[in-house]
């Protein structure tokens, strides 16, 4: 099979193709042919080395794709069943994978591949920060930060589903009917934050600010929120926010910031099934819809982190084996 690995950690050009042996699923494993590979900005993080792996390794933590084989035990999925999964340790970047089988979800008919792929992981983050960790009601305010990309899109879908207002923002005039289209009430430019959104909620702030953006606008979105308010910065996309001097929470207004993690809110089998369950039902309803904004060649994946590290992609990117 063909696979993307790295041996040292660095800029998108450690990443290379290489051939690996693909071996039989030992118990409790399963054997997938990916079809569709999902492009996340935590893929960024393990080749750069933000997040520390052992080395030589895999990348990539989504995919959907044909179950070719199980090992002993595995009665959830069988040979010829659609799935999609997103997983750790990372090893999506392939062709071909043997794994744990329990992550591994049968895709309803109505949800093709390339949609199961370009918003599963994404869309099970949006589930925990939304619902479980930000606990947003209908009627407040929520600043969505990078409201056009893969994560913010479907953010946006899904808090407008619960009747909230969001404020996105965008990076480049391109990007505004994407995140207006996603469902965001108001979009603005970055360098408009925090006054605009001071000007839009009435001088209050907003009650929640969901940032995958990072350092850029930490600060920023910390002046958005209202007394009391949270920001849940879940990601690094310009680099991690620096040192916070929790003091500065108190002279702010008693904000709240946490620094959530999917596999924290997903921890036990109960916490998975409910959330998936959740995120099938807002498919099924119609409220989520990834955009696909790239796609490229499994051989490509160089490209692809360069496009989505230098902010030019827009929606979910794909890689196909």
């Amino acid at each position: 099979m063909k696979a993307i690995q790295f041996a040292e950690t660095g800029g998108p050009e450690v990443m290379k193709l290489v051939d690996v042996a693909v071996g039989e699923p030992g118990p409790g494993q399963a054997r997938v042919h990916h079809t569709v590979i999902g492009v996340n900005f935590i893929d960024t993080y393990h080749r750069s080395g933000l997040y520390p792996m052992q080395l030589p390794a895999g990348l990539g933590m989504e995919a959907a794709g044909i179950v070719e084989a199980v090992g002993e035990g595995v009665s959830h999925v069988k040979a010829g069943d659609r799935v999609i999964y997103f997983a750790n340790p990372p090893g999506a970047y392939a062709t071909h994978r043997v794994m744990d089988a329990r992550p591994l979800v049968k895709l309803p008919d109505s949800v093709s591949e390339e949609q199961a792929a370009a918003l599963w992981l994404k869309a099970c983050t949006v589930e925990s920060l939304v619902e479980r960790c930000t606990r947003v009601q209908p009627g407040q305010t929520v600043l969505v930060p990078a409201a056009a990309g893969g994560v913010g899109v479907l953010l946006c879908q899904w808090l407008k589903s619960k009747d909230v207002t969001v404020i996105g923002t965008v990076g480049s005039p391109a990007k505004v009917e994407i995140a207006r289209a996603a469902g965001a009430d108001h979009v603005l430019a970055y360098d408009e934050v925090p006054v605009r959104v001071r000007e839009l909620t009435g001088g209050n702030g907003v009650d929640a600010v969901i940032d995958g953006v990072g350092k850029a606008t930490f600060e920023t979105s910390l002046d958005s929120l209202k007394r009391r308010g949270i920001l849940a910065s879940f990601g690094n996309a310009s680099g991690p926010a620096g040192p916070l001097e929790i003091g500065l929470l108190a002279r702010k207004g008693s904000l709240f910031v946490t620094r959530p993690t999917l596999f924290d809110y997903y921890a036990t089998p109960e916490d998975f099934a409910a959330g998936t369950a959740a995120v099938f039902a807002k498919i099924a309803g119609g409220v989520l819809k990834a955009h696909i904004g790239q796609t490229y060649a499994l051989a490509d994946a160089v490209a692809a982190h360069k496009a989505l590290e230098s902010r030019q992609t827009v929606g979910s990117s794909l890689l196909i084996p």
